[in-house]
């Protein structure tokens, strides 16, 4: 066995909270990011990017709440190329133990024409904040926004001039997803060759999925003497999305004999905060995501089945367990006690305090009830749509559709509203359009519907369905999501979660807060 303790470790910096987030519709709450940064803490990041602060009030509460709970990773802000936004950024991470700041400015020649900065007018730009930067805290990253689509001779001036400035982490981003494993090697060999004082700093690697190639284009850098990657979890970001935090961990992991890197990640924390991530995103994982995805330890070909029984090693290269996965699959029923479940969500990663068992045992009976057998995904399922209720404004009571061939569809929908209880019936094309009419009549709003999407949770025709719900409203965008074995009850709820959560942001959002109204250009 390989000893890695004495392999050059890599630093693994996680942008869930930051670049993440800026997915449209993947805006979390308050508390969800807060319990997010936790979860990454016990995991192991090194470095969390938690936010940028000066976004907005509430991008800056979370930041600094962050800042304060951290117990091992560097809490890190993130700051345009001006004073402002690095005073904005130290305010809010001077309370961790490790904080850093994060500043940037686009450095291609796109990017230099959007604030109108000749090459010699940037580059004394990117001096005077790298060097405020450094002298408010002593760990400072710079980021060449766009840098694989720089002039080469122009990024190695920059990055040497925000070395000698004081940065301690050189990042070179692929803001678009544009360079290719060959081209991301070369550019850190570049850089690491070419710019004095390159030694002396660490460079990262930042990569975006538009091509496909966020993972290989990072392990490639880290090849190439790169030394942190810049990582999400469910490779969850703009676009298509950013380089997985699990896939390049695991890679490290499972081909350790051809890339001799390590990280301090507990990969067996990999599957519970995938899971939880995807909830509170609202984003699905694929089926056929690689590490986290529902079929990556799946095999139904009946020569890969008779491989894995006789040794699983034929069509595995990594065991479920690594990333926290149970090795089994085996299903609770309505017999089963409290103890059960409580083991059954332990394996899956969910430590339930008292309260939270007996909420979900509850739920669980109930489940148990309509179902023969409740399987892992149906629990997954349960803490999913784990929010409580009982302190929604809006409630769902009671529901009856009429559908068929023959339309109109008709729902006949009952609610509580602040305590008092409306009725009504609507109909539309179709059941679930139906009840979203009839909310739509006891509780008018102006949000509109951006996405609606459904997925069985197991097979079988009693398998559970999670309904996830996007909503925009003036800028608002809120997810909701549930799961039930009716898929329009679990329509229904989804959709009334998304408006509860509208409404907690109508009444605690300030002006502007979770619009993305703050511009990634010159602030100036």
């Amino acid at each position: 066995m390989t000893d890695t303790t004495k392999q050059d470790r890599v630093l693994i910096f996680d942008t869930t909270l930051r670049d993440g987030e800026q997915s449209p519709g993947a805006t979390m709450t308050h508390a969800e990011k807060l319990e997010i940064a936790g979860l990454l803490d016990e995991m192991g990041v090194d470095i969390i990017e938690a936010g940028f602060p000066i976004a907005s009030e509430g991008d800056f509460k979370a930041v600094s709440e962050i800042a304060m709970n951290s117990k091992n990773s560097v809490i890190c802000g993130l700051a345009r190329a001006s004073f402002a936004d690095i005073d904005r950024c130290m305010e809010a991470v001077k309370h961790a133990a490790q904080p850093r700041i994060h500043t940037f400015i686009g450095t291609s020649p796109l990017h230099r024409a959007i604030p109108n900065l000749n090459m010699d007018e940037m580059a004394e730009r990117i001096h005077e904040t790298v060097t405020h930067a450094r002298n408010l805290c002593d760990n400072v990253q710079w980021s060449p926004m766009d840098a694989t689509r720089t002039e080469e001779d122009y990024l190695c001036r920059v990055v040497e001039i925000a070395i000698k400035a004081g940065a301690t982490t050189i990042n070179i981003p692929d803001t678009v997803g544009y360079t290719a494993p060959r081209e991301s090697a070369a550019l850190i060999r570049m850089l690491l060759n070419r710019v004095p004082g390159a030694d002396e700093v660490i460079f990262s690697t930042h990569c975006h999925n538009d091509l496909g190639m966020a993972t290989a284009n990072s392990l490639a850098a880290v090849d190439a003497g790169a030394r942190q990657v810049e990582c999400t979890i469910n490779g969850l970001g703009e676009r298509a999305g950013n380089t997985a935090l699990e896939e390049v961990v695991m890679a490290l992991k499972v081909r350790n004999d051809i890339m001799p890197y390590r990280t301090d990640i507990d990969t067996t924390k990999i599957m519970n905060i995938s899971r939880r991530v995807a909830t509170v995103s609202g984003f699905a994982v694929q089926f056929n995501k690689a590490v986290v995805g529902k079929n990556a330890f799946a095999h139904e070909s009946g020569i890969h089945q008779d491989g894995m029984l006789k040794n699983a090693e034929t069509f595995e290269i990594m065991r479920p367990q690594d990333v926290g996965l149970a090795g089994t699959s085996l299903p609770l029923g309505k017999h089963s006690g409290r103890a059960a479940l409580r083991a059954k969500m332990g394996d899956l990663g969910f430590d339930l305090a008292d309260n939270q068992l007996k909420d979900v045992f509850v739920r669980f009976k109930e489940l148990a009830d309509r179902k023969k057998e409740v399987y892992d995904d149906d629990l997954v399922a349960l803490m999913r749509a784990g929010d409580d209720p009982e302190n929604d404004r809006i409630q769902v009571k009671r529901l009856r559709v009429v559908c068929g061939t023959e339309g109109p569809q008709t729902a006949e929908l009952t609610l509580m509203i602040d305590g008092a209880e409306a009725s009504t019936e609507a109909t539309g094309d179709g059941p679930v359009d139906a009840a979203f009419n009839a909310v739509k009549a006891l509780f008018p709003h102006g949000a509109r519907l951006q996405l609606y999407q459904v997925h069985a949770v197991t097979e079988g025709t009693d398998a559970q369905a999670t309904v996830s719900v996007r909503m925009e409203e003036d800028g608002r965008i809120v997810t909701g999501q549930s799961a039930d074995t009716d898929t329009v009850v679990a329509s229904v709820r989804a959709y009334v979660h998304a408006l509860n959560r509208l409404l907690v942001r109508r009444e605690k959002s300030a002006p502007g807060e979770d619009r993305r109204e703050v511009s990634y250009t010159d602030p100036s």
